[in-house]
């Protein structure tokens, strides 16, 4: 039988959405308000999810407390309070949309859960917009 259990997690950043391959113009066009070369920030609300077997001998899929510490070093430490585009090496050349922050946070989270679990993401931009890997 598999089970799901989750951690939630929270980290501000700024980010710009821009494309530099494409004209000011086409930039403001496709990303609005989120273009603005002075940045603008969100609140992220970030929930994980680890799928996996109960252990037998510890009654849990995983340790809670080891994947808060997992969540806190690889992802809170190095986002929160960032300027994405800027101080985050991921996002030099990658546009920190909601789907690349949640795709980026899945691989340094995959890189360090063992093969026997799954994971998902769901990251929170805003409290109506999300979007979810895994």
């Amino acid at each position: 039988m598999l089970v799901s259990v989750f951690r939630k997690a929270h980290f501000n950043a700024a980010h710009r959405l821009n494309n530099p391959a494409w004209p000011e113009e086409r930039n403001r066009e496709v990303f609005g308000l989120c273009n603005s070369p002075n940045f603008h920030g969100h609140n992220y609300d970030l929930e994980v999810k680890v799928v996996g077997e109960i252990d037998p001998e510890t009654g849990m899929v995983l340790d809670l407390g080891w994947l808060a510490d997992l969540i806190k070093r690889e992802v809170e430490d190095r986002f929160d309070h960032k300027n994405l585009n800027l101080d985050v090496a991921e996002f030099r050349d990658l546009n920190p949309t909601a789907e690349n922050i949640a795709s980026v946070i899945w691989r340094i989270l995959r890189a360090h859960l063992p093969e026997r679990y799954g994971l998902g993401v769901r990251l929170y931009e805003t409290p109506r917009n999300f979007v979810e890997i895994g």
